[in-house]
């Protein structure tokens, strides 16, 4: 299978050969015809399966199969809804990479910088939209956007886009934008919530599910690192040094143990940065390009504020603390792995995460092998204490006002029944157990 044989023009085949590629993944093979075809689409596609340009190539397809004339006042013909700035900057990109040889103009809206440049974008032709919901909306409340022309709309990320709590501003902006349009929503798992929108919004959808619902990338080597909470940044330097990792994005809970990793790790001798919500655009952008090209060596990130990072070889993705939110774990190693590449997700895991693990597992149904540093195994004398997530409010999150507030969650101690050790070569050894799997979940 061809790009040109999915029924793309010369110039889309031409850009998108010259970004490396010469045959479609899956997912696009499967949706580059629906959404040629003009149908509704719902997708389930895990992150790193090149999904961002099985919607953007087909539209850039279609809309200049129906070019508009050439002038400043030619509508917005095409919106594309994104939950983080990151991600949209990323998709906004692919856009203007793949559309290259074409006479179709894309614009990022973003919060976090400043409206008025916007707002003098919006008066020269733009064909293609990319925005985060939030500053959609303040355009057009302060009515310096007009929607009514839309002919294609894309959620992305839309189970992000819930977990986000951004369901009500979606709603709004469903209910200002014409009719008849086609409707692509891509998400990497499918909730409840997801369907219910899905059947709100899409007519007669053709269904695509590319990959199993949060299953992890098998390029991707996982492993966990059993460790005292207070000896994990300690464990986190010696991996990165003896192991000699050049690229590392390393996830926290809150946005102030971002902060806090970082500074610790600069100390160490490694450059870090950290990024998340309460850092400028400008801050942000700036570290995520010092990340991309090799400049900076870890890039410490909150969750949300990963969203978007595209790195189509990045070797190396570190869970520092466990996620709350299982599904989060699916999303975070998948920073890695991606477009064929081989990756590696190590999670450093003390008692208190041992539940959050288990969860983890369950939700994947593969077991992660334990792979034991001499010098750093956990002291038995310590109890696991309640883990809060660091959304509510007041605590360093960036979940919007209006979601499910978290749970606190206590894991149990650890036993000294048989366990699956292993040491840093990985293979196994004969070793006081550190993670004891319990409270129904028998092997």
């Amino acid at each position: 299978m061809t790009f040109s044989a999915l029924g793309l023009s010369d110039e889309i085949v031409r850009a998108v050969t010259e970004r490396g590629y010469t045959e479609p993944t899956p997912i696009q093979a499967q949706a580059i015809p629906v959404v040629l075809s003009g149908g509704d689409l719902l997708a389930g596609a895990q992150t790193g399966t090149g999904k961002t340009a099985g919607f953007t190539l087909p539209i850039l397809q279609r809309l200049t199969a129906s070019a508009k004339p050439a002038t400043s006042k030619a509508p917005i013909r095409a919106l594309v809804l994104i939950p983080t700035r990151e991600l949209a900057a990323q998709v906004e990109e692919s856009v203007r990479d793949y559309g290259k040889y074409l006479k179709l103009t894309s614009m990022t809206m973003i919060g976090g910088v400043n409206i008025n440049p916007q707002i003098q974008r919006l008066k020269s032709r733009v064909d293609i939209l990319v925005a985060t919901p939030g500053r959609l909306l303040d355009h057009l409340q302060q009515k310096t956007l007009d929607l009514s022309h839309i002919e294609i709309l894309v959620l992305d990320e839309a189970d992000r886009m819930l977990d986000m709590g951004f369901i009500r501003d979606i709603k709004k902006i469903l209910a200002i934008l014409p009719k008849q349009r086609q409707n692509l929503l891509f998400s990497a798992t499918f909730s409840e919530e997801i369907k219910m929108l899905a059947d709100g919004l899409l007519h007669k959808p053709a269904m695509i599910e590319v990959a199993r619902r949060n299953a992890t990338a098998e390029l991707i080597t996982q492993k966990i690192y059993p460790v005292d909470r207070e000896r994990k940044r300690e464990l986190l330097t010696h991996l990165i040094k003896e192991y000699n990792w050049h690229q590392v994005l390393v996830f926290t809970r809150t946005k102030h143990g971002a902060n806090k990793l970082a500074e610790q790790l600069n100390k160490d001798k490694i450059p870090a940065l950290a990024i998340h919500g309460n850092k400028s655009q400008a801050a942000r952008t700036r570290a995520l390009a010092e990340f991309k090209t090799g400049k900076l060596q870890v890039l410490v990130a909150t969750d949300i504020a990963a969203r978007g990072i595209d790195i189509i070889e990045l070797p190396h993705v570190v869970n520092f603390e466990m996620p709350n939110v299982s599904e989060d774990y699916v999303h975070r190693i998948g920073r890695t792995g991606r477009a064929g590449s081989e990756g590696e997700a190590s999670s450093l895991v003390c008692i208190d995460e041992h539940k959050l693990l288990w969860d983890v597992e369950r939700l994947t149904k593969r077991e992660i092998p334990v792979v034991q540093i001499p010098g750093f195994e956990p002291d038995p004398r310590i109890k696991a204490e309640p883990i809060s997530n660091g959304q509510n409010r007041g605590q360093g999150g960036e979940r919007k006002q209006g979601q499910n507030k978290s749970r606190t969650r206590t894991a149990p101690r650890a036993n000294t029944g048989q366990g699956r050790t292993s040491n840093a070569t990985g293979k196994p050894v004969a070793r006081k157990p550190v993670l004891h799997r319990s409270g129904g979940y028998n092997r």
